[in-house]
């Protein structure tokens, strides 16, 4: 459950000693790192550390601005939680406020126990901290998701569902996550004292492998199967994962057919998911589901206005929302990042809003969107032109004949698409970001010595782009 920020009487960083001060340089240059100069220097360089409470494990991190706080919080605030628990333990929980007179509803960041420090959760109480903002009521709704909007809604209400599990699918930033969100929120505010756990696939496999080493499989399963309501989030990131599946499937059957609710997102349709086992495909499809369509440009140009009711103080001229609404329309979540830095910009220049200021703002994102270029169209080139199957993209396999077209295929990700370390990662079957480095660098380094592959590289890049 989220806490209410709240500051201990003489709490200072200080209190944690120059421990916490070194963890943040650390942190800071791994953020740089991941991130990019221009992403840090706009949103993480003005962090500043506040308050730390030795007792609860809070500490409080400090923005100039709420809106820049929340801008943190929606984007940075799971990574910043998990990057402190990797530096330095003791800290426990972040808080995103503004300066040193952060109002008292600053939202909390809960860093999940590890599998040691496990409990049984008494009823009423969230696993994790949900997402605030991601409800029902701000979800904007139109042709390309009123199904899985209704279905969403109607899982969450009623008494009795005619489906279950539901699955959500949809490419990157289409509002599926705060489809599972909302879907917390709702369930809880039906019933106040229900269970509700909501993690990433990725987390699912964290925590159950670290559980397997602790021998401590019986009390991952008894947390996870007493839920009312579970929820996991980007199921292709288990593709290929074999132990992982197995406990996937078991849960998912314990929940179903205990009569509880079960919800799964994912960025293909079951049938087009690779390296998932037949039988977790089969019960997927036995429930309802739901995909989520790009949005058309009613629906975009609704998003910006129901983004625009929250930021009163922004002003944007209409012939900049029509232009916005045309110009990004590859995914919701990168039109609300444009209108979060064009506000940001606008407020620290002191500038108007018009075109020729939004051309300047966005000159990169405007670029990527004239020829958007996807991660699964780059593995499906680079899988015919070295002839594998496009499933070796994601499969475990380390053969040499996969292994380099998969190198190839990360490299051109990081060079032609604007996708995270990350996240290209896990379109890779749930690759860690740091492998995805080791691909880039690997890949420039042959490509100086190998003029073969500098050869294949130069035409697979004229075909993605032309």
């Amino acid at each position: 459950m989220q806490t209410p920020a709240r500051e201990s009487a003489g709490s200072s960083v200080e209190d944690g000693g120059d421990l916490i001060a070194a963890a943040w340089e650390s942190i800071r240059a791994n953020l740089r790192r991941d991130c990019g100069a221009r992403t840090f220097d706009g949103w993480l360089r003005p962090i500043a550390l506040g308050g730390f409470d030795a007792d609860s494990g809070a500490l409080r991190l400090q923005l100039p601005s709420q809106f820049m706080a929340d801008w943190v919080q929606t984007h940075f605030a799971e990574r910043l939680a998990l990057a402190w628990k990797a530096q330095l333990p003791q800290v426990r929980q972040i808080r995103i406020g503004v300066g040193p007179a952060a109002p008292r509803t600053a939202a909390a960041v809960e860093i999940p126990a590890s599998p040691e420090e496990t409990r049984p959760e008494p009823k009423g109480i969230y696993s994790v901290a949900l997402e605030p903002r991601y409800r029902f009521e701000n979800f904007v709704v139109g042709k390309a998701n009123e199904v899985a909007f209704s279905a969403a809604q109607t899982l969450a209400t009623a008494d009795k569902v005619a489906f279950n599990p539901l699955f959500i699918h949809g490419g990157t930033g289409r509002g599926k996550t705060h489809l599972l969100h909302a879907i917390g929120h709702e369930f809880h505010r039906v019933r106040p004292r229900a269970k509700i756990i909501y993690m990433s696939a990725e987390k699912f496999t964290v925590e159950f492998l670290a559980a397997l080493r602790a021998n401590e499989t019986f009390k991952f399963k008894q947390q996870l199967r007493s839920a009312d309501l579970l929820m996991i989030d980007d199921v292709q990131f288990i593709a290929g994962k074999e132990s992982t599946q197995e406990e996937f499937f078991h849960t998912m059957n314990e929940i179903i057919s205990a009569g509880r609710r079960f919800v799964i997102s994912s960025d293909r349709a079951p049938q087009d998911l690779d390296g998932l086992e037949p039988r977790i495909l089969s019960r997927l499809s036995w429930g309802l589901v739901a995909d989520i369509n790009a949005a058309d440009l009613e629906l975009r140009l609704n998003i910006i206005t129901k983004k625009l009711e929250s930021l009163p103080e922004v002003k944007v001229p209409g012939d900049v929302v029509m232009f916005l609404a045309k110009r990004i329309s590859s995914n919701v979540r990168e039109l609300e990042g444009a209108l979060n830095r064009i506000a940001a910009y606008a407020a620290m220049q002191n500038r108007a809003i018009d075109l020729d200021f939004v051309g300047e703002v966005l000159a990169n994102i405007l670029r990527a969107n004239q020829r958007r270029i996807s991660i699964d169209e780059i593995q499906t080139r680079v899988s015919d032109h070295y002839r594998i199957r496009k499933a070796e993209m994601t499969s475990a396999r380390r053969a040499r004949e996969v292994a380099r077209p998969r190198q190839v295929a990360m490299y051109l990700s990081k060079q032609l698409t604007p996708r995270s370390l990350p996240e290209i990662g896990r379109r890779f079957g749930g690759r860690d970001h740091t492998t995805v480095i080791h691909a880039v660098k690997q890949i420039e380094k042959l490509r100086a010595q190998d003029a073969e592959l500098d050869a294949d590289i130069r035409l697979l890049t004229r075909q993605l782009e032309s």
